[in-house]
């Protein structure tokens, strides 16, 4: 009996270990945690009794909801120390909603395999960025933030690319406001407020998406699981200090390498599930 509870409990526990870890890597490297949570997810969701159809929709939407959480505290820890720029975020809104929604409704349509596919690939581009030898951000390629036309098309995509995989858009924001000559402080604290941008209506769509269809683990709304996202959110929340200290004391070159190679294993991992 006491062996049949402890195997019912250990999905419930990994949950916590994915929310420690999501909680850690976004202190860390001022990501919202997608990275580590729809990976764990996929793995977690299955003992929970999703169906094989439904797990990288619910992984994802998942995801999401954790980022409304933690990227509204980490914007508001930010606001506090001015590092958040409000106009770039008020200019930008619209057109990240308008691909967030975008990127919702094309998730719908695919099945998960090809979500997997596409998270992998995605993942994998990332781990690039990561894992160059010379940091982007360094490299300014304009003295200021882009307006029209470009400016739609680079949100919507921030939007659309975000929501297909259940991240918040940090790096993205980021890498666009040092490449226009925006301190990388400032960068950071302003693409935590663009998590939240992003989260709040792809998490509303894979919610409503995913409603009334089978195969859907227990207590969810949607491609939601409550459970899920109350646990990871819970020790994410005590965990992403401990990223932001150990930030300060570990060498910044070797934790890039790291994640990086981190990176390059889920996105080779997730393609060859797919």
């Amino acid at each position: 009996m006491l062996a049949d509870t402890a195997l019912s409990l250990l999905p419930y526990f990994a949950l916590l270990a994915a929310g420690l870890g999501a909680g850690f890597a976004g202190g860390l490297f001022g990501i919202g945690g997608g990275f580590v949570v729809v990976p764990a997810l996929t793995l977690i969701l299955p003992m929970l009794g999703t169906s094989s159809d439904q797990v990288m929709h619910v992984a994802i939407g998942t995801s999401l909801a954790t980022i409304i959480f933690t990227s509204l505290r980490s914007v508001q820890s930010h606001g506090k120390r001015g590092a958040v720029d409000v106009p770039f975020i008020k200019g930008w809104a619209p057109w990240i909603v308008a691909g967030t929604v975008l990127g919702t409704l094309i998730a719908d349509f695919a099945s998960s395999a090809t979500l997997a596919l596409i998270f992998g690939g995605g993942v994998l581009a990332f781990a690039a960025y990561f894992l160059l030898p010379v940091r982007p951000e360094r490299q300014q390629l304009a003295r200021a933030m882009p307006t029209g036309a470009t400016r739609a098309g680079l949100a919507g995509f921030l939007g659309l690319i975000s929501a297909l995989l259940g991240i918040g858009g940090g790096t993205i924001t980021t890498l666009t406001m040092t490449s226009c000559g925006a301190p990388i402080h400032r960068a950071i604290g302003t693409a935590s407020g663009i998590g939240a941008i992003i989260a709040i209506p792809a998490a509303i769509g894979y919610a409503i998406t995913g409603f009334g269809e089978a195969g859907l683990p227990p207590l969810s709304i949607g491609h939601v699981s409550l459970p899920a996202a109350i646990a990871i959110i819970a020790t994410a929340m005590t965990s992403a200090p401990l990223g932001v200290a150990a930030a300060h004391r570990l060498s910044p070159a070797l934790l890039r390498r790291v994640f990086g190679i981190y990176l390059a294993v889920v996105g080779v991992t997730m393609i060859m599930k797919a």
